[in-house]
């Protein structure tokens, strides 16, 4: 499961604990380094490998112990970034704490330009850290730290969300060119799309001219390869559901999401995989990062006066509270709107009730 950054667990105390930040990128890594008994903390350069970070934190723990000070508490923190996680899981099986932060949650001052450098910013990770680990409220988020299985479940979806896009684009050239040509109608996604193009005329009955053809042909060759692509994740989105049993809590949250007749299983899959994994410190959160722009108040004032179809979606939304908090499942919920129940759902998913 995954790691979660939310509160230090434990109280800190200074003159055992080495506290510092990293600033990753391809070659070199900028780190600011909080030592015990030291009133300035002091920044390196080091070569961008996880051993070696490893090799510099015993050095550093070797220079506090010939001091008098026994460490026998590391916290670093980076930035989430291109990097993904694993740093943080590489570190965290060596004894070491890390916190990763959410780079759009840190204080800066947006009234005027500002000098940015690694330094810079390695300096305002290490007093950002240091403040969050004070307890201090509302200064920075924390990102929860998947374990490997975690994301490696996560993959099939967000492929599946690439593919997707690559489609529409696709699409949107074709139809593009075609309007150009002044040829509406057309339909790419149709399996009789080349000989749409074939009979397609322009305004005046000429055919398509040849060069745009070709184009539109090609375009044609990607888009057969791209829908094949998600034809196969698909199916191994859906072979979960098509198991004896699941093997894992995950897959049964799937497989019982499916019950419900809003819900199908590609939604289910992002609920699971991406939403159940998350902690979020208010419902609205949750609907943005899932693409529903509702709020929980609009879709309250719309159900107000709508009967059986109020609690419907309500006892979609206990169902996706329960299936988080056990995982266990419950009855078919016969559920008359696809969009309130969806939303509902994944309002419920949240912390707590807004």
């Amino acid at each position: 499961m995954s790691q979660f950054s939310g509160c230090p667990q434990v109280a800190i105390n200074y003159d055992s604990t080495i506290i510092g930040a990293l600033e990753l990128s391809d070659k070199k890594w900028v780190m600011a380094v909080q030592l015990p008994g030291v009133s300035r903390h002091s920044r390196h350069v080091l070569d961008a490998s996880g051993d070696g970070l490893v090799s510099f934190v015993e050095r550093l723990k070797a220079k506090c112990a010939a001091s008098g000070r026994k460490i026998t508490r590391v916290i670093l923190t980076h930035e989430a970034g291109r990097d993904g996680f694993w740093l943080a899981r590489f570190l965290a099986g060596r004894d070491i704490e890390v916190h990763v932060i959410q780079p759009s949650s840190l204080p800066v001052d947006r009234r005027a330009r500002r000098a940015k450098t690694d330094i810079i910013d390695v300096e305002m990770l290490l007093r950002t850290l240091m403040a969050w680990l004070r307890g201090e409220p509302r200064v920075c988020s924390m990102v929860p730290i998947p374990s490997e299985a975690d994301e490696e479940a996560r993959r099939a979806h967000r492929e599946r969300e690439d593919l997707t896009g690559e489609r529409r684009s696709i699409v949107n050239k074709v139809d593009a060119i075609l309007a150009t040509l002044g040829v509406k109608g057309y339909k790419a996604l149709r399996r009789d799309r080349r000989e749409q193009l074939n009979c397609a005329r322009q305004p005046d009955g000429d055919p398509i001219p040849a060069r745009a053809k070709a184009r539109i042909e090609r375009l044609l060759d990607r888009l057969d390869l791209v829908l094949r692509l998600i034809e196969g994740v698909e199916a191994e989105r859906d072979a979960v559901l098509k198991k004896d049993a699941p093997a894992d809590e995950a897959e049964g949250m799937i497989r019982s999401l499916t019950e419900l007749r809003a819900i199908g299983p590609d939604f289910a899959t992002l609920l699971v995989r991406e939403a159940s994994f998350g902690r979020f410190a208010i419902d609205a959160r949750l609907a943005d990062m899932s693409g529903l722009a509702g709020r929980r108040s609009q879709a309250a004032a719309a159900n107000a006066n709508k009967g059986s179809a109020k609690t419907a979606t309500d006892g979609c939304a206990r169902r996706w509270s329960n299936l988080r908090g056990c995982g266990c499942a419950g009855s078919r919920t016969a559920l008359s709107r696809r969009g309130s129940a969806r939303e509902l759902a994944l309002w419920e998913g949240g912390s707590g009730r807004s």
